[in-house]
């Protein structure tokens, strides 16, 4: 499990339908831990002082934006989520829903605005969690399938958003709550439930 708060970014040395191989930025890292990479929950299955590896399944191959991605571009990475943190962002699975495109992007002094289209909106709710490439943000102006973001200059500087630009291919997680209302809509437990509870 992950907040959505990215940790690190780095660069990609060598990716391949079977095996990513990313720059080592971490101090303390231990084999079999999970990392969130770009969004994609992945099994650490080796490092060293330079290097760290990764196995890719050809599910995961085949359904995230790692398809699209080459050696050298940067990706964001967040450890898995220790019992006790704070829960700075929102629950995220690191299991990818779409893959998404960056439709507009728009900055206003240090800030920016960008629009993510998607296959269909149902999945999010106005002032609601969506996680792009790992990243914990809040989705607006939702439509039919586009929606936005507004990213916060810190955010901005320190994650791989500061490398996209139109028609970028961008990981995407839904919200878990959302995701499990969808599947249980006979449920007791609605989306004004939770909003009325302070759930989203």
């Amino acid at each position: 499990m992950f907040t959505g708060i990215i940790e690190k970014t780095a660069k990609i040395i060598n990716i391949s339908p079977k095996r990513i191989i990313i720059e080592n930025v971490f101090d303390e890292l231990r084999n079999g831990e999970s990392i969130s990479v770009d969004g994609v929950c992945l099994t650490l299955t080796y490092f060293d002082k330079k290097e760290i590896f990764f196995d890719i399944s050809p599910h995961t191959y085949s359904v995230t934006r790692f398809k699209y991605l080459k050696n050298g571009e940067i990706v964001n990475l967040e450890r898995a989520l220790k019992v006790g943190d704070r829960l700075d962002g929102h629950i995220v699975t690191g299991h990818i829903d779409e893959v998404g495109i960056v439709y507009d992007i728009k900055r206003e002094d240090d800030f920016y605005f960008f629009i993510f289209e998607v296959s269909d909106t149902n999945l999010l709710v106005e002032k609601g969690s969506v996680c792009i490439n790992g990243i914990s943000l809040t989705c607006y102006d939702i439509s039919k399938k586009k929606f936005k973001v507004s990213v916060i200059p810190h955010t901005y500087n320190n994650t791989n958003l500061k490398n996209l630009s139109r028609n970028s291919k961008v990981n995407i997680e839904f919200d878990i709550i959302a995701k499990y209302l969808k599947k249980n809509s006979s449920s007791r437990i609605t989306l004004d439930f939770l909003k009325q509870n302070g759930f989203v």
